[in-house]
């Protein structure tokens, strides 16, 4: 079985770079190569300019943060995050001061007497990167480090652990499968599919234009409507869906005749306020679910079932008739 197949990837210095992707995609197989912890068949690995692809792991000055924490149970917070100081065989001072200085940048003053028994999961979490970080890395690994936390402290860790890497300015690589994750931490992501890396770029760029269907349907909620191309014109491709829709939406690398399926966000969808524009359709109200601020909608367009996403102010019965507006300088058409 091919892991990891043929991956070329470059990571800026001081940037946080998420390795995105489903169980099995290879994301936690390319951290450890990073790490040392696995070696490639072929290719390299470079920190800086150094090579280190067949260097261990204590050589490369690298900091990990596995998910669940690793920490010592028999040991106290201080011990913990002392270890890696202590066989680097430091002076007892400065590895005191080290330690002391990085439980005050992550907020755990007067806990270097506890053992990880005695502490939240949010605050072992913040000893393991402790850990990771005293050492003063060159680069900082983290595999799904907030999977073990419930959902508020995992949102609540990630603005922290983004706070510290911009202080902090190190290289960061981030493992995780959790998009709301990647998009809030994330300077650029790459999107991983089968050992392979379907697309790299800024959050924004990924979740606005898409390289190809796996990553639309992957990040964000995606809408999805078959078509074919009757024309390119600038960009911009007119698509026939099966019952006779035409629509105007961007594309990227499609050609005239090519089946297409147009990425519709719930963000895309607006009340349609104008007799002349393009993509205008009439819509019915399939059903609806109540989320607090906004109002989740199920709607049909021909043979199309599309969710739309509106603030509860705007509150549309089940099976009434509406007109919307499908944004073309917003939908995507994309091979299928």
């Amino acid at each position: 079985v091919t892991a990891v197949d043929h991956i070329n990837l470059e990571v800026k210095h001081g940037e946080i770079l998420t390795l995105l992707g489903p169980s099995g995609c290879g994301k936690t197989t390319t951290l450890r190569m990073i790490a040392g912890l696995l070696i490639p068949d072929e290719g390299e690995v470079y920190i800086g300019d150094t090579d280190v692809t067949h260097l261990p792991p204590e050589k490369r000055n690298i900091g990990m943060v596995f998910q669940s924490y690793a920490l010592w149970p028999h040991m106290t917070v201080f011990d913990n995050i002392a270890f890696g100081l202590k066989l680097r065989k430091l002076p007892k001072s400065n590895i005191r001061s080290k330690v002391k200085e990085v439980l005050e940048l992550v907020r755990l003053e007067g806990f270097e007497n506890r053992y990880p028994r005695q502490l939240s999961g949010g605050q072992q979490q913040r000893v393991a990167l402790a850990r990771a970080l005293v050492l003063e890395p060159q680069v900082l690994l983290l595999d799904e480090p907030l999977s073990n936390l419930d959902a508020k402290l995992r949102e609540e860790m990630r603005f922290e652990i983004r706070d510290l890497q911009r202080k902090l300015s190190i290289t960061t690589i981030y493992v995780t499968h959790d998009q709301a994750e990647a998009l809030a931490l994330s300077d650029r992501i790459a999107i991983m599919n089968q050992g392979k890396i379907m697309q790299v770029g800024k959050p924004e760029d990924i979740y606005e234009k898409p390289a190809n269907v796996f990553v639309a349907s992957f990040i964000g909620i995606g809408n999805f409507i078959e078509g074919v191309v009757e024309k390119i014109d600038d960009n911009t491709a007119l698509v026939r869906t099966e019952e006779g829709l035409m629509l105007k939406a961007q594309s990227i690398n499609v050609t005239k005749g090519d089946k297409v399926k147009v990425l519709v966000r719930p963000s895309h969808i607006r009340l349609a306020e104008g007799e002349t524009q393009d993509n205008v359709f009439e819509a019915t109200i399939l059903k609806k679910t109540y989320l607090g601020d906004e109002i989740d909608y199920r709607i049909t367009i021909g043979n199309n079932t599309l969710r739309m996403i509106l603030p509860n102010d705007i509150n549309f019965k089940v099976n009434e008739k509406i007109r919307i507006w499908l944004d073309p300088k917003k939908i995507m058409a994309l091979k299928g």
